[in-house]
């Protein structure tokens, strides 16, 4: 086993920081690990091989974090010289440096994380990959940009994020949405034995609050359907891609910008959702092929007239699309009255709450919206007929 001890080299500049760095002696061979943290004489404690602060002092949070990071570099160095020695191989001060480096180096948060948004993306698992990049950044920025190795992950550091988020405004969901995340990719590092768990996300909120329902009643929806939009190209384009999620059962965004036009047959739309890869198949009414119609022919292969190039980023174009969208629908909320916020999903759960205030049964609502959640619906579903859920779709259509 290697002996590891904690050292300061003082400056050669009166008045200067001088160096924290670590001894590492193994089989009477002595190394030297320089660290990035820098104290001043008077901030050292010879006897203790420890940096010091007083009450008074201005550098004491400082000094504290530096305290701590030793301690975990110092608790890193000891698991590396372990792990090397119950391997029963021959090894040297300089394997445990090497190894300690290349921890540093992969077992950060931010480049454990990206490195398993890009395996995300080599899945294909692009939707969840954003995710991914989306909680990263976030916190990043609660970072400042300044890394975190994830066995230096706390409960309390946790709790700072949280606090961070909520003074920032975020909702309670939205900050479980970016908890939850950072916890799969701990958990991650656990699973894969590069890390030991601390249950650092024990204190915060990684639940579901119970939210309003963005749902518009078939008034409102008749409303915005009979609306003269035809001085407003944009908005106009807007409401008809609204209306056609709702009558495509509320099909979301992205499973309507990538619809092709090979999918549409014999009078019926399948296809398979994104987010799940559950295959659904929806009967084409008037309805949909008005609007269809109201465009020139889409020069891809998709139908609708979202994607309409087939070079470039086709994902990021959608997602520009679907925000022009969204931006034009508060115009349209303003026309019909509308004070909360519409949005393209805001057509889902209308379809929802149209099929439900139909007396529609909730097992055929699942079905035509494509939920996979509720594995006791699921086994019904499995054997109910896409006919019912044309037929459910019909009345809610005939009602507009």
């Amino acid at each position: 086993m290697a002996s590891i001890k904690v050292k300061f080299r003082p400056s050669t500049v009166a008045d200067h920081e001088g160096t924290i760095y670590y001894q590492i002696i193994h089989e009477r061979k002595v190394r030297q690990l320089l660290s990035d943290y820098k104290v001043y004489p008077s901030e050292w404690d010879e006897s203790r091989s420890m940096v010091m602060t007083t009450q008074k002092s201005e550098r004491k949070s400082f000094i504290l974090s530096i305290r701590e990071r030793i301690r975990w570099d110092v608790e890193r160095l000891m698991k590396i010289d372990r792990k090397l020695d119950a391997n029963g191989l021959t090894y040297t001060a300089d394997d445990v440096i090497d190894e300690f480096a290349r921890y540093s180096n992969e077992y950060s948060l931010f480049n454990f994380m990206q490195s398993m948004i890009v395996t995300l993306k080599q899945r294909n698992q692009l939707r969840t990959a954003e995710t991914y990049k989306a909680a990263l950044n976030s916190f990043k920025k609660f970072r400042i940009n300044e890394d975190v190795m994830l066995d230096t992950i706390t409960s309390d550091m946790m709790l700072s994020y949280e606090s961070h988020l909520k003074h920032r405004g975020n909702t309670p969901n939205t900050i479980s949405f970016y908890m939850r995340i950072l916890r799969a990719v701990y958990n991650n590092a656990v699973d894969n034995e590069v890390i030991e768990n601390r249950n650092p996300f024990r204190k915060v909120f990684t639940g579901a609050e119970k939210t309003i329902k963005r749902a518009l009643n078939l008034t409102t929806i008749k409303k915005i359907k009979n609306l003269d939009l035809s001085l407003s190209p944009k908005t106009d384009f807007a409401r008809d891609m609204f209306m056609m999620s709702f009558y495509l059962r509320g099909m979301s965004f992205i499973d309507m910008a990538y619809l092709r036009k090979t999918d549409l047959e014999n009078g019926h739309m399948t296809y398979r959702r994104r987010k799940t890869g559950q295959q659904l198949t929806i009967e084409w009414t008037k309805e949909m092929q008005m609007i269809l119609d109201k465009y020139p022919e889409n020069p891809t292969r998709y139908l609708l007239p979202i994607i309409t190039k087939e070079e470039g980023n086709q994902r990021r174009h959608a997602r520009n699309v679907n925000e022009s969208i969204n931006h034009h629908l508060k115009k349209v909320a303003e026309k019909v009255g509308v004070l909360s916020p519409l949005t393209m999903y805001c057509a889902r759960h209308s379809w929802a709450s149209a099929a439900k205030a139909k007396g529609i049964p909730l097992s055929v609502i699942s079905e035509g919206m494509g939920h996979d959640s509720e594995a006791t619906t699921q086994i019904y579903l499995a054997s109910l007929e896409t006919s019912v859920v044309d037929k459910a779709n019909a009345l809610i259509l005939k009602s507009l």
